[in-house]
């Protein structure tokens, strides 16, 4: 298949399963292909220590600022049943090192599994209980911590600590309810630095921390309905002023199916923006896997039968050394060229925006016979790296059919076993459908495979904790003041008259219990408080960089001075101006600076005649309008501060009408 057909097989295909952006999506489109979807948020919690051992939760350091490093080499354990989880032998297939970079400031001998875990940080169990409850779940009588099984390096361990704490809840959407599987707390794993051929490196400041996960039924029937589950259950979670903010510190696993499709989980989204897109196109990558499923199976009805042919290239191969065979031997690489029965258009078959199915083997080549890209090559490319007349070389190795395609894959000679092993598998897999498994997101809205979706096989019991059994007095007890739910506070924000398009952020930042404060403080609007925060600081905020000592504490302090001095509070906006960089400058100083002068509203009437007679002198187009926004421009400045600025504008539009 030369360039331009593989282009146009893209196109056809993308046609054929009806494809369309997402600008253009309609509701109709997702009932067309069964989209369904369902939440895994993770949140850390802001507590002092670690969940399992006693050091301190939240310092970070440089990849470079470490004391020590550990190098592990993991393999699986049997679960309970004496079965082995899909994930785990996956991973020990990689034959991955995995080197932990360990600071001491922020690590002990439990986060390298050289001793067993503390008891549990109740202030930690105490927040994840208090969000289980807004969530409306039912508690738990008695806490089990299990061990679920990590591999790919992230805990050194082999497994996270985990415990479910309450079970059957709900939250309120717009339109609809969503249900809640369950809220467990447990530990947060390492941070990954690299991953290139069978090292990967991680730092351990992020682990042990305590993380909750909150988990929805597949209830969600759009992008959209997922994207604001997603934002409400954050919302949720920042409402208790308990949890850590900042990029890590929240993030979303997106499971995602079509109908005939299986569950696909979108590992760790650090944005809910991205949320609706990969959604969007993971249903859609789904829905062309069923696609070439039906085209496989027409052309072999047992899929298990499907076998591949491969061919060692040499450098005794002459006819067949183009320049990216040539570059991988001169690399010291093996070099293999597959014969694909029946795969004839199936390469270069749309599966994502820019991505053909070709794309799912040369990911999995990456990730698990750990060959870094590019390790292939194919002869459905879009943007061919040989010739058809190569590729027809190739195929003559063979004695090819014309259904067939052929690709050439390269890597250091002990990893091309599991290379040909894992390309095969994956075609396997073609003839099944589309296979269960963890994939990474990226900006765009497309993903890529990372791992095997883990199963029921990667859960035991923790030997090493004793049950918590829960009181029912401490439930009550941590019940009794719980925050506003957030669908209530959607309620109070649109009762107090506040703009909709800042909900979002006065949620995100849970700030409405600061707008009630200051409201009922200092007797302040509680529409001018919430705008205030939500446009004015806002913009100080996306344009200004905060000094470190800055909190919401300095504007708390700002709206009493104001009312202890009887300024208006529209001077606040240029003050805390002057705040966001300077905390610690006297209230005098920033007024002197801004130039306020004490006026009264007839200081600021007095020269209105000379100014009117002004304006028409400069004869500006007439008006009602035009007369008073032309004469609050010259004395607006001076206004601000001393008295309310529409009642001002209503006396000096009654003095031009007083005047005509």
């Amino acid at each position: 298949m030369n360039k331009i057909e593989a282009k146009k097989n893209y196109s056809v295909t993308m046609k054929s399963i009806g494809y369309v952006d997402i600008k253009k999506a309609t509701s109709d489109d997702y009932k067309r292909i069964g989209f369904k979807s369902g939440l895994e948020v993770h949140q850390q919690l802001k507590t002092k220590g670690k969940l399992f051992c006693r050091c301190p939760a939240g310092i970070y350091h440089d990849h470079d600022d470490y004391n020590a490093e550990v190098i592990r080499h993991m393999r699986p354990t049997l679960s309970e049943l004496g079965e082995y989880d899909g994930t785990a032998l996956m991973e020990f297939k990689t034959k991955k090192e995995i080197v932990y970079r360990i600071n001491n400031e922020n690590a002990c001998t439990y986060e390298v599994d050289d001793t067993p875990p503390f008891p549990i940080d109740k202030e930690a169990l105490g927040i994840a209980l208090e969000i289980s409850l807004l969530s409306k779940l039912n508690i738990v009588g008695e806490v089990h911590i299990t061990r679920k099984q990590y591999l790919d390096g992230s805990i050194p361990t082999g497994f996270q600590r985990t415990a479910i704490l309450g079970v059957e809840g709900e939250i309120e959407l717009k339109n609809k309810k969503v249900r809640l599987i369950q809220l467990s707390i447990e530990e947060d794993s390492c941070r990954e630095i690299s991953d290139i051929g069978h090292t990967r490196v991680f730092k351990t400041d992020r682990l042990g921390m305590p993380l909750i996960e909150t988990v929805t039924y597949p209830d969600m029937e759009t992008p959209w309905e997922l994207a604001e589950a997603a934002e409400y259950i954050r919302f949720l979670n920042r409402s208790t002023g308990k949890v850590r903010t900042g990029i890590g510190a929240g993030r979303e696993d997106v499971n995602v199916s079509c109908e005939g499709g299986s569950r696909v989980e979108i590992k760790g989204v650090a944005h809910n923006s991205w949320i609706p897109k990969l959604s969007h196109n993971e249903a859609f990558r789904q829905y062309a896997l069923l696609k070439i499923r039906t085209i496989l199976k027409e052309r072999l009805k047992n899929g298990s039968r499907w076998k591949s042919k491969t061919r060692e290239i040499t450098f005794t191969d002459i006819p067949l050394l183009f320049k990216p065979v040539k570059e991988s031997l001169d690399n010291g690489y093996k070099v293999i060229a597959m014969n694909l029965p029946l795969l004839n258009g199936i390469m270069s078959h749309f599966t994502q925006p820019g991505h053909l199915f070709a794309d799912e083997l040369t990911n999995r080549l990456k990730v698990i016979a750990c060959i870094e890209k590019p390790n292939m090559t194919h002869s459905e490319e879009l943007d061919p790296s040989l010739s058809a007349k190569e590729w027809n070389m190739i195929a003559e190795l063979f004695t090819a059919s014309v259904n067939d395609a052929q690709m050439i894959l390269w890597g250091p000679a002990d990893d091309i076993p599991t290379a040909i092993e894992t390309i095969e598998e994956r075609i396997i897999m073609a003839f099944a459908g589309v296979p269960p498994e963890t994939r990474k997101s990226f900006e765009d809205g497309t993903t890529i495979f990372e791992r095997v979706l883990p199963g029921s096989d990667r859960m035991y019991p923790d030997t090493d904790s004793l049950p918590i059994p829960l009181d029912n007095k401490y439930i009550n007890k941590l019940g009794e003041n719980l925050p506003v739910l957030i669908s209530a506070r959607f309620a109070q924000l649109k009762k107090w008259g506040i703009p909709g398009d800042s909900f979002k952020y006065l949620l995100s930042k849970n700030m409405i219990p600061l707008i009630e404060e200051l409201s009922a403080k200092n007797r302040f609007d509680l529409k001018f408080i919430g705008t205030f925060l939500a446009q004015t600081f806002k913009n100080i905020e996306g344009k200004k960089k905060a000094h470190k000592d800055f909190s919401y504490n300095i504007i708390r302090k700002l709206f009493t001075y104001i009312r202890e001095e009887d300024l208006d509070p529209n001077i606040a906006g240029p003050m805390i101006k002057i705040l966001y960089e300077h905390p610690k400058m006297r209230y005098e100083s920033i007024l002197t600076t801004l130039n306020f002068k004490r006026k009264s509203m007839d200081d600021l009437l007095a020269p209105l005649d000379f100014l009117y007679k002004k304006f028409l002198d400069i004869k500006l187009s007439n008006g009602k309008d035009v007369e008073v926004n032309w004469l609050m421009g010259q004395v607006r400045r001076q206004a601000i501060g001393n008295v309310d600025l529409a009642l001002l504008s209503k006396q000096i539009e009654q003095k031009i009408i007083t005047k005509k």
